[in-house]
């Protein structure tokens, strides 16, 4: 019968049961459909990165109809504002890149969708649609009617348990009883034992043998079978198709030996080696678990909140003490680390890390409040509703609005690597095959399946990513807190350090305050203290804990604006606090870091700080100065730049009295001069420049302040060791280059000995899982071993 397959989906038709459609063939209407569809919106693409990608769209009239139940609906969403929602969809069709590229378009196909990424790993796609233009249930339609049907089970969203994949395990247990049994029946034949019941008995234990290597061959083996088919559907040679081939062989091989009587075959290393690679495989799995770091709760992840105790007392905590019905102080530009309720009157929250929208939308008491937001203005105050997800706010830190596009040197090796390996191995094995077979036929099967099985690119792939796990957990305990493993090798390749000074390489917890000028009231102090409780410039902070105890007032009209000050109401004042020229001061510019106070717009006085530099400040710079080009970038006046000369070599620049815009065009200008900059800075005013630096570093002596911008957040108390931090990164690069040596030394003289007719299959099978763990085993040592190796 004349068959072709779907242009859609790829399953076989039949000639009559066949509809063209623009000169393509496709099995039903419901393929045609989609192809028109993605046609008519300009998604025909999809079809390019892979042959027959798509499934066949399913009928579900009906299905859907409980999505119309508004509370069914809020169950489901992650976030629900007035005009943005966001819901994560698990699709169990995601398999390829086709499947990526079209669900991250779905925008082009509905208007109403903001934006969709797609987490291929979970096989989930996280929609942000408007609800005013189009439903939840709209969305699921949509899916459905390209293909992608939502899997969504109610009881996943009442308790999020993670269910494990047992199957590895299962075959793996499979594969182990059948290697166990066929080594047992094997023994005569290995001893050639001539004895009347064994040889009246031989054929009987032949077939046995046989039947026991069916469950490991089709069960235990399909993995191999299935990738392998896939990759060849998808025009990719994976490093499964040499072995799935490689076995294959081996079993058609050895049937063949038992059906005519030439021997018992190969079965005892065919079941053998599905358990040894059955074996490498579940530890590589239990290896990237180790990697997924998903950092959720307890993690490295440094968060902290103010929580308001019983008497009104406001205690900083970690954020993963937080639980249901707490009462949580966040101040301006704070992070709203959980949902909650809003228990002040009135505030502003910017959504734009959720959403991508900057335009902030106002809450008023009692309403509902998302994590992730941003408080903007006066100090509020909220009731916890649930207990912190921090991979929630992990994963805003890791969304692509903050991610640096930068060239990643092992990738790109490893992807080249990979591409031509397979190519490469079986044509080595075929042409040592079509050697041995005119020497010695059972030699040639056993060299073709050793060189199809000992060559495995694994221990390649592993390299970098176990390193560069491994480094960032390491960090994680020394109190740097990275974004992700790209920030360690862009760290690597840093030329030029710039830092920030006031709350950088100076310290406010140690520097002495003084008062100078008209004596405050105690009522226009509760005033000024209240107006600073908003506030989270490291200078506020340090004011607000010096300031006495007040009986604190409501504040109004809250505003901060960067790089200047802050300025409200409270009681019958009008407050200003910041530089000499937001306050109105005119006098002589003193040359000391102050605070100046203006209230009711009359200049008042003056907070003089006695900045101390942090420990370890001279050293820090004296060892970085051999390696780097060092830059002070500051806000503040040049008052302490004799000072700094003395303390810091003489090839560091200074650059004072910088504005938030100014700072960053400074970085924009280095890197336009070729330059791999790395800023560090406290996560405020700098945020702009944390975020056009190669590598931005924020440095936290309380960490409220969480700022997505940054690509790491460094504890102040471990400040003096930034350069042991950017040379474990070098070594850390060092140690990846070192990984893929090794492997492929390892590839190299494994396949020397396997097409020499040295080396069994079976043996070939117990060494490449060894070789992963050796590669692994060789990462964790160096890693460890430069993390405690002592700083020159």
């Amino acid at each position: 019968m004349d068959t072709q397959n779907c242009f859609h989906c790829g399953l076989a038709i039949n000639k009559r049961e066949e509809i063209v459609f623009d000169e393509k063939a496709f099995c039903c209407t419901g393929c045609k459909t989609v192809y028109e569809i993605f046609s008519t919106n300009g998604l025909s693409c999809y079809y390019d990165f892979e042959n027959a990608p798509g499934a066949t769209p399913q009928d579900v009239k009906g299905k859907y109809d409980f999505l119309d139940n508004e509370a069914i609906v809020a169950k489901l969403l992650e976030f629900n504002e007035e005009s943005t929602h966001i819901v994560s969809l698990y699709i169990p069709h995601i398999h390829c890149s086709s499947c990526i590229w079209i669900l991250e378009n779905l925008n082009r196909l509905q208007p109403g969708i903001n934006s969709s990424q797609v987490n291929f790993p979970e096989k989930k796609v996280r929609v942000v649609f408007n609800p005013g233009e189009i439903s939840l249930k709209a969305i699921v339609h949509l899916l459905n009617s390209i293909g992608y049907e939502p899997y969504i089970s109610l009881e996943n969203y009442e308790e999020k348990k993670k269910k494990v994949d047992r199957q590895l395990i299962y075959k793996l247990g499979v594969a182990f009883f059948c290697f166990g049994n066929v080594m047992l029946l094997s023994f005569p034949e290995y001893f050639e034992v001539d004895e009347f019941w064994l040889e009246k008995y031989r054929d009987f234990f032949r077939w046995l043998i046989f039947a026991l290597s069916l469950p490991s061959f089709f069960y235990a083996a399909s993995g191999y079978y299935v990738s392998a088919w896939k990759s060849i559907r998808s025009g990719l040679l994976n490093i499964d198709i040499p072995i799935a081939l490689g076995l294959v062989v081996m079993f058609i091989r050895s049937t063949v030996d038992i059906i005519f009587g030439f021997g018992q075959g190969f079965f005892d290393s065919l079941t053998g080696l599905v358990f040894f690679m059955l074996l490498g495989r579940l530890f590589q799995q239990k290896t990237y678990n180790f990697l997924s770091f998903e950092r959720d709760f307890k993690s490295y992840f440094p968060i902290a909140v103010t929580k308001i105790m019983p008497g009104r007392q406001e205690v900083s905590v970690p954020v993963y003490d937080i639980v249901a019905g707490d009462r949580l102080l966040i101040r301006n530009q704070e992070l709203i680390p959980v949902d909650g309720i809003l228990m002040s009157n009135e505030t502003a929250i910017d959504y734009s890390f959720v959403t991508g929208e900057a335009i902030p939308i106002i809450k008023k008491s009692g309403d509902k409040i998302y994590a992730g937001g941003k408080q903007l203005g006066q100090v509020m105050e909220m009731e916890v509703l649930n207990s912190v997800s921090q991979s929630y706010l992990t994963q805003l830190w890791s969304n692509d609005v903050f991610t640096k596009k930068d060239k990643r040197d092992y990738k790109t090796m490893t992807d080249t690597i990979s591409r031509y390996f397979t190519p490469v191995l079986l044509a080595i094995s075929i042409i040592s095959f079509i050697y041995w077979v005119f020497i010695d036929v059972t030699t040639a099967f056993n060299v073709f399946t050793a060189v199809l099985i000992v060559a495995c690119p694994c221990a390649l792939a592993l390299s970098a990513p176990f390193t560069l796990g491994n480094v960032l957990r390491i960090m994680g305990k020394r109190k740097l807190y990275l974004k992700n493993a790209t920030v360690i090798e862009q760290m690597a390749k840093v030329d030029t350090l710039v830092f920030d000074k006031t709350g950088t390489i100076t310290t406010s917890k140690k520097s002495a305050i003084a008062y100078k000028g008209n004596e405050l009231n105690d009522e226009e102090l509760k005033a000024v203290k209240s107006l600073l409780r908003g506030s989270n410039h490291p200078l506020s902070r340090r004011l607000y804990d010096f300031l006495p105890a007040v009986d604190l007032q409501e504040v109004y009209d809250f505003e901060e604006v960067t790089g200047k000050g802050i300025q409200g109401r409270a009681g019958h004042y009008f407050i200003k606090i910041g530089s000499a020229l937001f306050t109105g001061y005119e006098g002589q510019q003193s040359l000391q870091t102050n605070v100046h106070i203006a209230v009711n717009n009359h200049y008042l006085g003056r907070f003089v700080f006695d900045n101390s530099y942090r420990e370890g400040l001279e050293q820090l710079f004296a060892g970085l100065g051999k390696n780097y080009t060092l830059k002070i970038l500051s806000g503040d006046n040049e008052g302490e730049l004799e000072a700094l000369k003395e303390l810091l070599p003489k090839q560091t620049e200074f650059i004072f009295n910088q504005k938030p815009e100014q700072k960053l065009a400074f970085i924009e200008n280095l890197q336009k001069q070729g330059k791999n900059v790395m800023m560090i800075g406290d996560g405020l005013n700098d945020a702009g420049a944390l975020a056009q630096s190669n590598v931005g570093i924020a440095i936290s002596e309380n960490v409220n302040v969480f700022s997505p911008a940054c690509d790491g957040i460094l504890d102040a108390s471990q400040f003096r060791k930034i350069g042991f931090f950017l040379r474990y990164a070098k070594n850390a690069v060092f140690t990846i280059k070192m990984s893929f040596a090794l492997s492929l030394l390892y590839n190299a003289v494994g396949l020397s000995f396997a097409v020499t007719g040295r080396l069994s299959p079976l043996t070939a099978a117990i060494i490449m899982p060894l070789s992963t763990i050796t590669i692994v085993s060789f990462v964790t040592i160096a890693s460890n071993y430069f993390a405690k190796k002592r700083q020159p």
